[in-house]
């Protein structure tokens, strides 16, 4: 399945009120690696979807979609470089600070653009025809690099000017000829219909009133991260919402119709909404580890997957394996909510 159920559905507070949206899902970003360096030039020519971007408002944005202002999931002020009391994009996503290492090492620091400026929400990647994806994702590649042109030329600076020339490319850290990443940033994917799906009311801060997490005894992990949706295709905006520490069951693995099929990241029995808080890195690491895990065991033994979480003995020693293999299955404390955005 793919897309945003309804509430008739899933009976979720934030789903969707009326019918299902297929097409509905979080945006997707066209990353690039930069570097900034005082003094020099870097300029790109105008792409030629520039005026587009440049004067883009979404319908749930106040500001113009290059600005330094944002409103998802809260108003924030950035700025490119540290200024006092203004978020630094660069620093956000810095991947290597020349101050870290031996002089001479960098000569600049690099930083990975995947800011809310160029998160593309006009249109999905999959479920449609090729043309309409290969469309969307040539949009979003002309976004970041507007994006990139606008920062070079046409940003406010703190000095009252405009732009920052020094801004360059890095296709040497991408691999990529144009600095572009190789392949987009998906957020949400198409997820299986499980056995047991992970709905919002089990995770949400605010559905729990401070009960904790609904605890899974097929618990394969952990994580903690906020429901944090970005803008949505069809101009949708974008859902943040408090978590509590929450476990990752095994029946979101396995799938109700295939017995050799095991998701291994973001597409496990999860909504459109707690998508949004399974998505994170370290938790999908987590499913794709356990997803190995259950295979090797299930092939030693002939069983399939589901043979597991059915029989109580069977599942208590697949935990015991996991656990010594450094996996946590429970939080051993409990801390309150986490709001972030990422």
């Amino acid at each position: 399945m793919n897309g945003a159920e309804a509430a008739k559905e899933t009976g979720e507070p934030h789903a969707l009120p009326e019918e299902p949206e297929p097409l509905t899902m979080q945006s997707f970003t066209c990353c690039m690696a930069i570097d900034y360096k005082e003094g020099r030039d870097e300029r790109i020519g105008k792409p030629k979807d520039y005026d587009f971007w440049r004067a883009c408002q979404a319908p749930f944005q106040k500001d113009c979609l290059f600005s330094w202002t944002w409103e998802h999931p809260r108003y924030r002020s950035f700025s490119l470089l540290p200024e006092e009391e203004r978020f630094s994009l660069f620093l956000y996503r810095q991947i290597a600070d020349r101050f870290l290492f031996v002089p001479g090492m960098f000569e600049t620091s690099v930083s990975i653009v995947n800011w809310p400026q160029n998160d593309y929400w006009l249109g999905p990647l999959f479920e449609v025809g090729e043309a309409e994806r290969e469309g969307h994702l040539e949009q979003a590649r002309q976004l970041s690099l507007s994006l990139l042109y606008w920062l070079q030329h046409d940003a406010p600076r703190p000095d009252g000017g405009t732009g920052y020339p020094g801004i360059g490319l890095r296709p040497d850290v991408t691999g990529t000829a144009d600095g572009l990443a190789m392949y987009p940033y998906i957020r949400e994917s198409r997820r299986i219909r499980a056995e047991f799906t992970v709905l919002e009311q089990r995770v949400s801060a605010l559905s729990r009133e401070g009960r904790g997490a609904e605890r899974f005894a097929d618990s394969i992990g952990i994580g903690f991260y906020p429901i944090d949706i970005h803008p949505r295709t069809g101009n949708r905006d974008g859902l943040g919402l408090e978590t509590v520490p929450f476990q990752i069951p095994l029946g979101s693995l396995l799938p109700v119709r295939l017995d050799n099929l095991l998701p291994a990241c973001k597409n496990g029995g999860f909504t459109h909404i707690t998508n949004g808080c399974y998505r994170l890195h370290p938790i999908e690491w987590n499913i794709g580890e356990a997803a190995g895990y259950l295979a090797a065991w299930c092939l030693e033994r002939g069983l399939p997957p589901r043979a597991v979480r059915s029989d109580p003995e069977r599942l208590g020693q697949f935990q015991s394996l996991l656990v010594r293999e450094g996996i946590e299955l429970a939080w051993p404390q409990l801390p309150t909510g986490l709001a972030i955005n990422g």
